[in-house]
């Protein structure tokens, strides 16, 4: 077993092999060569993500290992059994299959389009729907929509069915094509946020295609980029990925911010919060006037409740009739030490003082960050990532490499 850092800034467990793409290539009879000598083990109980360019063979990959597209050469082994060895109907049903705008049933309910792979399985109806009603809780959907029909949800709803189906004969292996692309952003993070925390209870081992970096990179505990042509880029856990890209190819698809991205795996833990420059809507003169240093141009003032209200130049604040309305917005706040310093810095960006907001988990102001402050973090963070990859390496022993499986 060993540990990977995920996109929320969590270390995530990484186990065994247990699907292994051994040299597979993908050969159509025009000659078009849709994967090309393939390598990748999949880790156990973990998320890997194969991202890359249209026509990169993410798709083929994935269908190639349920076997809904046979590869022309190499193999798949599941759990050390080439795949080519089951029963192709008893191999698919042993995993479960996500897909695009869900891909439901239009003429059955909720419940059961989610009890469908138990009921071939030979589950009685009653069995089913209660695994299907069980499931309809863990992925958050509302008991009341089990008799209602696909059309009747939201997109993001039906693709919370759609999850919910894969999961329902509790297999081991879940596949992913694209499932969240056809949703708006705000859905598409919620599915995301819906899924790590599903896995976190399940550790089922998820092979999910993207071609969202972003995305890859938040789900992903390995992360393999696909060229044109199917052959393999690089395969690396996220932060090394951004922190190291293997060529040219790889750091143009990682795109510009690849920086930006990789201070998600940064917690802002270590960042130094100034809890002076903020002052209570009840305040007196003599407390805001104590509040002003030289070094925060503006104060935060806060609700009764400790939450914040918004920021304000000190000479513009009277005690005891300080107008809400008045104020700047401070912004979005981050979560000090459970969000990442990618967080922390947008909020500082977003706010129009140029400082961000610091609060725990109830929404109440715990401090305040200047966007230097959130650079000193970052240097530190950079400093402590470099102490630890020089422990690693000498911890390694004589002879063995890690491979970034650049081919």
């Amino acid at each position: 077993m060993w540990s990977s850092a995920g996109g929320n800034g969590q270390t995530r467990r990484v186990f065994g092999v247990l699907i292994r793409i051994d040299s597979v290539t993908k050969r159509y009879p025009d000659g078009t060569v849709a994967v090309d000598r393939l390598s990748l083990d999949i880790p156990d109980r973990s998320i890997t993500v194969l991202v890359g360019p249209s026509g990169c063979g993410k798709t083929t990959t994935l269908r190639m290992i349920n076997r809904m597209v046979e590869p022309t050469e190499g193999a798949i082994l599941i759990d050390g059994v080439d795949s080519r060895q089951q029963p192709v109907n008893s191999l698919r049903r042993s995993m479960g299959y996500v897909i695009q705008n869900a891909g439901l049933f239009q003429h059955r309910t909720i419940v059961d389009n989610i009890a469908t792979v138990p009921r071939l399985l030979g589950w009685s109806k009653d069995r089913a729907r209660a695994r299907a009603r069980e499931l309809m809780e863990r992925v958050g959907l509302d008991a009341s929509f089990a008799k209602r029909y696909p059309y009747q949800l939201s997109g993001g709803q039906q693709q919370r069915v759609g999850v919910a189906r894969a999961l329902a004969a509790d297999p081991p292996v879940l596949l992913m094509d694209e499932p969240f692309s056809a949703v708006d952003p705000v859905v598409r993070k919620g599915l995301q946020d819906e899924l790590l925390r599903i896995q976190e209870e399940l550790g089922k081992t998820i092979v999910f295609v993207t071609h969202d970096i972003d995305e890859a990179v938040k789900l992903g505990t390995m992360v393999a980029v696909l060229r044109t042509g199917g052959r393999l880029a690089q395969f690396a856990p996220p932060a090394e990925l951004l922190s190291e890209p293997a060529d040219e190819f790889v750091e143009d698809f990682l795109g510009a911010d690849r920086g930006i991205r990789r201070l998600s795996f940064f917690s802002s833990a270590e960042l130094e919060l100034l809890t002076a420059p903020i002052v209570a809507v009840d305040s007196t003169a003599e407390q805001i006037t104590a509040k002003v240093t030289a070094d925060v141009p503006y104060l935060l003032v806060t609700g009764l409740d400790g939450r914040p209200l918004g920021w304000s130049e000190p000479d513009a604040l009277t005690a005891g009739q300080i107008d809400a309305g008045r104020l700047l917005s401070y912004g979005r706040p981050f979560v000090a030490g459970q969000d990442s310093l990618r967080a922390a810095l947008d909020c500082a960006v977003l706010s129009p003082t140029g400082w961000a907001v610091a609060v725990d988990a109830e929404g109440r102001a715990t401090g305040v960050a200047s966007q230097a402050a959130i650079a000193d973090a970052i240097r530190g963070a950079h400093a402590a990532g470099r102490q630890e990859g020089r422990e690693r390496q000498e911890e390694q022993p004589a002879g063995e490499t890690v491979s970034k499986a650049v081919r």
